[in-house]
Formats: C-alpha cells, structure tokens, sequence
C-alpha cells in the first residue's frame, strides 16, 4: 500500500491568533515582533499577515525597517506563552486524526506531519476528505486557519502544503509527483537553503527538473556522499523518512473563551470544567500521565499569565488535576480585579502511562 502523508502548516500563525482575539485587526496589516531589550526600536519580526507581507514586510526583518515599509501597520509583541497554548490545542485535533500515537510528528509549534495511511487505505480521494476534516475542525475549534498538503511522502506533503497557502488543501498523488517538482525552482525543494541554492546555481542548476537529471557523483563531489545523494533523491520526490514524535515529553491542553469578559466565578469554573475533561480524555486515550498542571487565564486587557504545579510523581487521575487546577484559578481570582477573556488547563511532562495509579506528592 502506497504511504499517505498529511503536512499541516498553520497560516500566519501568530498574527492569525492576534487577529481572532481582536477583531479590529482584520483588514489590517498585523506584524508580530520579537522585541529586544532595546524595546520598540529593536527586535526583529517573527511574523506577520499576508496584508504585511504584501507591503514587503517578513520574517526576521528589523523592526525598525518593517515600521518604514508600513508606518501604519499594527505592530505587537510576541506573546510565546500564548501562542504554545493554542498550538497544543492544535497538535491534539491533528494528532486525533493520525493512524496512531506514533503516526504523528510536530515539527514547531505551528506545523506536523501525520501519517495517515491506514485511515484511509492509501485512497487519496479519502485522504482529501480526511484533510478538509482537519482544516475544519481547526477552524471550528480554534477559528484560525491552516494549509494542508498531502503526498505519498514528506517532502512531498512539505512542499504541497505551502502550494496553495492560506487556507488551501493540495493533493499530489505518486504518480503526479514528477510533474510537480519539475518546474519548481531548486530554492523550492524542501531542505535547500541559500547557500546551497547558489552553489547549485553555479553548477548551472536553476530548476528541480535539472537537479533529477543531473549526475549523481558530480552531486556528490561538490556536496560530499550524503548531501549528494538527497540532493538527487529529493529532487526526484523520493523520501523515506518516517513520520516519528520527536520527543516523549509533551504536553496536553485545551483553551477556550468565556461567552463574555467576565469574573463570574460560575462561568470560569463550569468552563474549566468542560475543559478538564477533554484533556483527561486525551490523556486516557493517550495512555500517558503527566507530571505538571499548568492554568492560564488571558484577561480582559490581552496580558497571559499562567500558574503551574508539579509533582514528584506521575498521575493520571482527573480528581488530581482537578484539585489543582481548581487551585490554581481561585489563585488568579484572588491576585487580580481584571476581568478573565480566556481561560486554559494543560498537562505537561508526559510519560506512557504503567496502568497503576499514581501517588499524588509533591
């Protein structure tokens, strides 16, 4: 059975997360940046929104130079803590839809790959289906969007997600494989930088087209053997490196707003409650424990703070984060008068679960 690989790549991620919270910034040019301890002087750009990048606006720009370009850009800072919330709200709608826990590999916070060839028995009609199911349940669940690629590998997925970026679905089934990569300009291919790009322009090599037909031990005496030897595989839209969690320690959250800004302790509570439970339900099937509890609130005002507990052994039991959870929150009730705009719960430090119940320890 042909192998079926889903690339999912957020689109504009933190710009598009700062646009949900505010509303008034649709429609306009949104520019994240990465302040320096200089402050607003200094910094570069993490990211922004396609209205940015159209005024030339991008990644690791100055901040200084991405203010000329567009005076009247919105411009923000970086609010990391925030953004890994959201992302692990994501990696489990996509994880939940991989063939299994091993079938899935985050990559960075805002994109992964996920194998889903038994789901749908090599199919790609039904992988298609299985990807608008992801971008909608992205959508629904975290009302931001994201480019989904899919291809019998990861290079190919890679490079199909971004094909049709924002908002897209591409499918590149084997057999079309050749005709995609060919006219690309080598800069295209997944895992050429710019330096290789222009050692390969030096060669003469400008297209993937003329890298595939190119000779591989040519490849190989300017690049050595096994940069030699991807440069020709990738070219040719071969790739078989599996899709693998890079690592066990991981974490598990959810987020979601309250119907308005609010202190009610009702509201906060019968939220985190319905939270609590989605994570322990991924947590059980899962079959891991965890050894932190983390509660974020973002209030009224946009500022994120968190509170977290750890503990000396590993649990699993709902009662547990529960108890602490629950803690935590009368803690940020008690410290501020600002009203709560979102709340979220997260488990970190994972471990396969033994089947035992843990002790509970600080």
């Amino acid at each position: 059975m042909e192998r079926v690989i889903i690339h999912v790549d957020m689109d504009y991620f933190y710009a598009a997360i700062e646009e949900r919270e505010e509303p008034m910034l649709k429609g306009k040019a949104v520019v994240v940046c990465m302040y320096s301890n200089r402050g607003e002087s200094g910094g570069a750009v993490s990211t922004s929104n396609y209205i940015a990048r159209d005024a030339g606006i991008r990644s690791a720009m100055p901040c200084k130079l991405a203010k000329s370009k567009k005076p009247d850009a919105v411009f923000l800072p970086v609010r990391k803590a925030f953004y890994e919330e959201v992302s692990a709200n994501v990696m489990e709608i996509l994880r939940s839809n991989a063939d299994s826990e091993e079938s899935f590999e985050k990559i960075s916070i805002d994109e992964a790959f996920l194998e889903i060839t038994e789901s749908c028995n090599g199919d790609y009609d039904i992988a298609k289906e299985i990807g608008l199911r992801i971008k909608e349940e992205v959508k629904s669940q975290e009302r931001i969007t994201c480019s989904v690629g899919i291809g019998p590998n990861k290079l190919i997925a890679k490079m199909a997600s971004s094909f049709r970026k924002p908002d897209g679905i591409t499918v590149i089934r084997p057999e079309e494989t050749e005709d995609f990569l060919k006219p690309m300009p080598v800069k295209k291919l997944w895992g050429i930088g710019k330096v290789t790009e222009d050692k390969l322009i030096e060669m003469g090599i400008t297209t993937v087209k003329e890298l595939a037909a190119f000779n591989v031990m040519e490849l190989i005496s300017v690049f050595g053997k096994n940069k030699g030897m991807w440069l020709k595989q990738a070219a040719s839209g071969q790739d078989d490196s599996p899709v693998k969690e890079r690592t066990a320690s991981d974490q598990i959250g959810r987020m979601a707003s309250l119907k308005n800004d609010s202190r009610n302790e009702n509201m906060i509570f019968s939220l985190l409650d319905e939270l609590m439970d989605d994570v322990v339900s991924k947590v059980k099937k899962r079959k891991v424990s965890f050894r932190s509890v983390t509660v974020t609130v973002i209030f009224s005002n946009f500022k994120t703070s968190t509170k977290s507990r750890t503990f000396n052994h590993a649990v699993s039991d709902r009662e547990i984060l529960a108890e602490n959870a629950v803690e935590l929150m009368k803690q940020f009730l008690d410290e501020s008068t600002i009203n709560f705009r979102r709340v979220g719960v997260r488990v970190g430090n994972l471990q396969e679960s033994t089947g035992q119940k843990s002790l509970f320890d600080f």
